[in-house]
């Protein structure tokens, strides 16, 4: 039901994050997702994978 995603921070821009999925669905473009900081683990640095599962993210 709630599956793992992984994701990598491309971007940190003052109170967003943009992630980038590393496995992408067939036909999904690359986009990139903005999630709020006060959301993800505050040791985030650009570059750091992210995990994505049971509605919280952790760092990989």
């Amino acid at each position: 039901m709630f599956e793992r995603i992984d994701y990598i921070v491309k971007q940190i821009d003052g109170d967003y994050a943009y992630l980038e999925r590393l496995e992408k669905p067939e036909g999904q473009e690359d986009e990139l997702k903005c999630v709020a900081r006060a959301l993800l683990p505050p040791e985030i640095m650009e570059g750091s994978r992210l995990a994505y599962e049971m509605l919280q993210y952790t760092i990989i």
